[in-house]
């Protein structure tokens, strides 16, 4: 791969390699309304890790259609021009991170390998393939790799009450079975959480708006088919909003 010229890449497994993106689907900061907290974290970090300076691994976890993957696509598009580089890997393929990593562990680029929808059934032991990148071995984990991934789950992996049930309490302490503690404790190898949650009705309002940014017509009637649009979806995303501007947009 000609990462001089190559700014993004996604693992296929069905070809055991990676394949260039051609066509990014880039994202600017600006356009996203009302995650002013979460851009500036994850913008603190990628900034740190483009200068040395020290990051983490973030993982970018809340309710559906908030804005996580967004957020990791614009803060892609700030920092490509410095010298930063995507290579996106799907949940069912890091059996192959060991081999991306040992391609791109000497390279001059600074790389995010981003995992979108990251998430874990029980009796799938598949996060131990994390392990490389988000622990080290005997071999040290690359200074040039940082991983950010998103998650409906803060834990990652799907937790039940049955897990529980096998919690020992004595008078000084709680012990948990050794493999609900390694499934729980996964996120905890991410240093930056970074958490997304529905808003009020004037929030969902402000993203709508700022997809009508041009429109001219009445406004408090298109904030009323805005929320019946919502409320039909039982949802105030951020998603949602778009979803209401690619429908209406032609409509008002």
């Amino acid at each position: 791969m000609n990462w001089k010229d190559t700014k993004a890449a996604i693992y296929r497994g069905s070809r055991g390699a990676l394949k260039a993106v051609d066509e990014i689907d880039y994202v600017d900061l600006d356009s996203l309304v009302g995650l002013d907290r979460q851009k500036a974290a994850l913008l603190e970090n990628t900034e740190k890790f483009i200068k040395n300076e020290g990051a983490n691994h973030a993982l970018l976890w809340g309710e559906r259609g908030c804005g996580k993957s967004s957020l990791a696509k614009a803060v892609f598009t700030k920092f490509i021009p410095q010298g930063l580089r995507i290579i996106e890997i799907g949940k069912e393929d890091l059996k192959a991170l060991v081999d991306i990593l040992d391609d791109i562990r000497s390279e001059s680029f600074k790389f995010i390998i981003f995992c979108d929808d990251l998430s874990f059934e029980k009796g799938d032991d598949s996060y131990k393939y994390l392990k490389p990148l988000l622990e080290g071995s005997i071999e040290k984990t690359p200074s040039n790799v940082l991983m950010y991934a998103t998650s409906n789950r803060r834990h990652i992996v799907t937790e039940y009450m049955s897990d529980n049930q096998s919690v020992e309490v004595t008078t000084d302490e709680i012990h948990y079975k050794d493999a609900v503690e390694e499934h729980l404790s996964l996120s905890d190898r991410f240093g930056l959480w970074i958490s997304f949650y529905q808003g009020n009705f004037s929030e969902y309002l402000r993203i709508v708006d700022s997809y009508f940014s041009e429109f001219s017509g009445d406004r408090e009637l298109l904030h009323e088919e805005a929320k019946r649009f919502c409320m039909l979806r039982g949802s105030r995303s951020g998603r949602v909003a778009k979803q209401f501007y690619l429908a209406f947009k032609d409509g008002f």
